[in-house]
């Protein structure tokens, strides 16, 4: 399936607040990230957002596969040099940039995308939307704090088709309006993202609390992770870090260390 991605808008609105910036669309690609880590690690540290038409090992948060089909999904990467005073929450600070842009623009509608603690973008209904990578990669010659940051961003656009069980229930955009496209979606977060993690560098999560606090899909709803913790998400604080109330007071949980699932059932 033929896609046509307007790479030429996509920079000319990108490139005056990310000099050295650059576009570029490959018609089949292993992943994004791990193609930006190659290339970051034989020194091409270059601004880029790279988009793949189809991933053949597209991966996801602990390596999870990311299934995809041509034109079924948006499945791309910006990777930029950035020194942010705490990298803790970046993947928190754009999945509201993400959500934001993706959210309906009826002003009298609800809420239809929200965000699940660490790094998902979810339906209300609790069915996953997308999702977010963040990798990290040394730069020569960086300045302190600085690494070489890729984002790998995938969107479902159309209904994907089902391939054996999954964990989360897949959901679409086009669900919400037949007229997306993965360039339109592209077109639609792409400055929010960068602006999100341009000021990240500058304020960190901090900023960000309050306009995750109202996407959060999780907050005051029973959780367990996988490390066995049971309780109700309280939560994050300006770290991104998850607090979660049980039975034996207030646990926070990093982003690193857990996966996070709705559990229904009160505390034991």
């Amino acid at each position: 399936m033929s896609v046509r991605w307007y790479p030429e808008d996509l920079w000319q609105h990108t490139a005056p607040v990310l000099p050295g910036f650059t576009v570029e669309v490959l018609p089949r690609i292993d992943s994004t990230n791990t193609e930006l880590m190659r290339r970051a690690r034989a020194g091409q540290t270059e601004p880029i957002l790279l988009i793949a038409e189809d991933q053949t090992a597209g991966k996801g948060r602990q390596g999870r596969p990311w299934s995809n089909a041509p034109g079924s999904s948006l499945m791309c990467s910006l990777a930029l040099p950035l020194a942010p005073r705490d990298w803790s929450g970046l993947s928190l600070a754009v999945g509201v940039a993400m959500a934001q842009a993706l959210q309906p623009t009826d002003p009298n509608a609800a809420l239809r995308i929200g965000l699940k603690w660490p790094n998902d973008l979810w339906l209300t209904d609790d069915r996953k939307l997308g999702g977010i990578l963040i990798e990290t990669a040394n730069l020569p010659q960086a300045r302190r704090g600085e690494r070489y940051v890729i984002i790998g961003m995938g969107v479902n656009i159309q209904p994907p088709v089902a391939t054996g069980s999954w964990a989360t229930r897949p959901a679409s955009l086009q669900e919400l309006d037949p007229r997306w496209s993965a360039p339109l979606a592209l077109a639609q977060l792409l400055p929010l993202v960068v602006r999100q993690v341009l000021e990240f560098a500058d304020t960190g999560f901090a900023a960000c609390v309050a306009s995750f606090a109202r996407l959060d899909l999780l907050r005051g709803r029973w959780v367990h992770t996988s490390d066995g913790i049971v309780g109700q998400a309280l939560g994050v604080g300006p770290d991104g870090a998850l607090h979660i109330q049980t039975e034996h007071g207030v646990q926070t949980i990093h982003s690193a260390e857990v996966s996070v699932r709705p559990q229904n059932m009160p505390l034991p």
